[in-house]
């Protein structure tokens, strides 16, 4: 009874759901784009449908936006390496998810957009995928997605899961829909105990929980960019310092560049690299640049940041890791805002000291690991954050002794991607 109601009320609320995608288009126009796919009308490319009928059914892995397919990426890959017959089956949510999977496995996998959360939509999904398992990135639970998976006796496994306090309250004032969906999934992978033991008040079993770490954890330094990232270093000058300000959202690329400008006057060669979240609030935030007098160029159109450039932005999805290769000091952004924060490993494998702002419980572990290692500072604040930038400018030894701590942090923590193959194989 109580999924039903839920199920009745999604199907009333549908109209509206399809009303903020469209108007989520209006600057994002893939998000108009394959509707079909959000209702299960998705169709299994002649390659799949050829393994489906010799009996090879895909593993199914859900990973809702970019960042879980980033974080995710290195366990499907070692899946595809040890395991090349194996179907792989990718959904997401986003058009930067999907665009994300493309780049990065290309033919290798399926992939369309996740069916909404109905029985009809999830019922034609498995009919037309036939996952022999569903493996879901971080906490993206969906009480009929969930179901759908349990009455076809699809195992589920919920991998480097996590749930902050507040997530658990909200989760808690559902109990009554919450507690039978969690009792559905075969097991889950926490980051750490204090997620798991949330899930087992909530009321999962206890049995069926592991602690394996955080897979960000598993993160390695690309390979190979080091001519490109030279490029950028002799474009704007080799000795000039710079400032990268990555994964940034409403209301804090404003305070940023404020803290820029500050600085700026100080550090008169003080390069910001500024990379918005989301890509189509590129345009707006180079507006934004311009208008307040700021020479801008847009890694977009090609251009390189010559001398006179003081803001680069990175308008180009996939970069992330050689516009902070080509950094000295990196704020990682959906830290100043109540957004819970970005991967601060990503800067700090590159051995570059890391700057967060006070909002981080979606990486509360890795952000208190940093933390303690002296690798990650955390600000309270736009001004705080204008005195640690300058404090680490002032000092570049400290600030290099930093980025060295965090990559062998990053290095001593790894291992949670092996744990969670094991998982996997045994489903």
């Amino acid at each position: 009874m109580p999924r039903l109601l839920y199920t009745v009320l999604f199907y009333c609320l549908t109209p509206l759901i399809l009303l903020k995608l469209w108007r989520r288009g209006s600057k994002a126009p893939l998000y108009r784009e394959r509707w079909a796919e959000r209702f299960g009308f998705s169709r299994p490319s002649a390659r799949l449908q050829q393994q489906l009928q010799s009996g090879q059914r895909p593993v199914w892995f859900h990973a809702v936006s970019f960042g879980e397919t980033v974080a995710i990426a290195p366990l499907i890959q070692r899946i595809l390496d040890e395991q090349p017959d194996q179907p792989v089956v990718i959904t997401s949510m986003t058009p930067t998810g999907s665009s994300r999977v493309q780049q990065l496995f290309g033919d290798r996998v399926e992939h369309c957009y996740c069916p909404y959360d109905m029985p009809d939509a999830l019922a034609r999904f498995h009919k037309r995928y036939k996952p022999r398992s569903c493996v879901i990135v971080e906490t993206e639970l969906w009480p009929n997605l969930i179901h759908s998976c349990a009455v076809r006796n699809v195992p589920v496994l919920v991998a480097n899961a996590r749930l902050s306090e507040r997530s658990a309250r909200g989760y808690g004032r559902f109990g009554w829909l919450v507690k039978p969906m969690l009792q559905q999934i075969s097991q889950i992978a926490v980051q750490n105990r204090e997620d798991g033991q949330r899930f087992i008040d909530l009321g999962f079993n206890p049995q069926a929980l592991q602690v394996t770490g955080s897979i960000k954890f598993d993160i390695a330094a690309p390979q190979g960019n080091e001519e490109e990232i030279q490029a950028l270093r002799s474009a704007w000058g080799s000795e000039r310092r710079v400032f990268i300000a990555a994964s940034t959202h409403d209301n804090e690329e404003q305070q940023i560049i404020e803290v820029y400008r500050n600085l700026q006057s100080r550090y008169q060669d003080l390069l910001l690299i500024l990379v918005p979240r989301h890509p189509e609030r590129f345009s707006e935030i180079y507006d934004l640049s311009v208008r307040v007098g700021l020479k801008t160029c847009r890694r977009s159109l090609g251009q390189l940041p010559a001398e006179d450039c003081s803001v680069y932005l990175g308008d180009t999805m996939g970069e992330m890791m050689l516009l902070y290769g080509a950094a000295d000091i990196a704020f990682v952004g959906g830290s100043l805002i109540e957004r819970g924060g970005h991967n601060p490993m990503e800067p700090a494998v590159l051995s570059k000291p890391v700057v967060v702002g006070p909002y981080v419980h979606n990486f509360k572990q890795v952000v208190a690991e940093l933390e303690q290692r002296l690798a990650l500072r955390v600000v309270a604040d736009a001004e705080e954050l204008q005195s640690c930038v300058a404090d680490l400018l002032e000092h570049p030894d400290q600030a290099a002794a930093m980025g060295v701590r965090g990559e062998r942090c990053v290095a001593e923590n790894r291992g949670a991607l092996e744990q969670l193959l094991q998982l996997i194989n045994k489903l």
